[in-house]
This record gives C-alpha cells, sequence and structure tokens, in this order.
C-alpha cells in the first residue's frame, strides 16, 4: 500500500552513515545520493532521508514511528545494536510482543534527529518460544 516513506534530518552527511548502518542488517543500502536527499531501499529507494535545514528535533510525543520489516529475529537484533553503534537511542529494545491477535518480534530506536524507527519480524510458533 505504501511505495516509499521519508523523514527529515538536521545533518544528512551524520543521517547518511546512521542510516546506512542501521539498514543494512534489513537489506537496505544507500541507491540514490541527491544533494539534499538520500534513497535506500533493495531495489528501488523505499526509504529516504531528506535535509531540512533549521528542523528542531522530533519531539517524543508526536507518536510518530516507521516500521520496517525484518526477515528474521537475527535481523531485528542486528538492526537494534548497529543503530545504538551509529549514534542513535534504543527506544524498546528487542524482544517478543505478544498480543491479542499477533505474536511479533521488534526492536525500537530513535535516531540522532528523534526519529523513532521500528524493525519487525512476525516468527514462526515454535521459533518465539
Amino acid at each position: 500500500m505504501i511505495d516509499h516513506i521519508s523523514v527529515g534530518v538536521r545533518d544528512l552527511e551524520r543521517a547518511a552513515r546512521f542510516y546506512e548502518a542501521t539498514l543494512a542488517p534489513l537489506g537496505l543500502s544507500r541507491l540514490v545520493t541527491r544533494p539534499a536527499t538520500i534513497g535506500f531501499g533493495k531495489a528501488y529507494p523505499e526509504f529516504w532521508i531528506n535535509l531540512r535545514d533549521g528542523m528542531a528535533e522530533v519531539a517524543p510525543e508526536s507518536g510518530v514511528h516507521i516500521c520496517l520489516r525484518a526477515r528474521a529475529i537475527a535481523d531485528v537484533d542486528a538492526f537494534h545494536a548497529a543503530a545504538l553503534n551509529a549514534g542513535g537511542r534504543s527506544d524498546g529494545a528487542p524482544g517478543l510482543r505478544p498480543h491479542d491477535r499477533v505474536k511479533y518480534y521488534a526492536a525500537f530506536v530513535i535516531d540522532p534527529d528523534g526519529n523513532r524507527i521500528e524493525a519487525v519480524t512476525f516468527p514462526r510458533e515454535e521459533a518465539s518460544s
């Protein structure tokens, strides 16, 4: 349903370094580089970072976050670790999140600009025990 998404960043090169490391475990790499925007994806840019001069850090109470699909639990773990190593903050450690209708494994991070990014996978029942 959604073709692509973008987030604003205050420092394009810092954000590029963060997202190159953080998105790699999910199979996304830098595909397009323009003066004020960089696109990441697998076959075409699905995730963009856009330079926004003068942008304030995203407010924690905004409630906005972007969730990206991971193939496996190990990819979610690697996403979280890479984000922390690249200057991000944890907003929820990797783990199983059992809910009424679906059980999923996810991790949440905050990029250097305050954008909240999640990685999620839906493990088979035997993998989550």
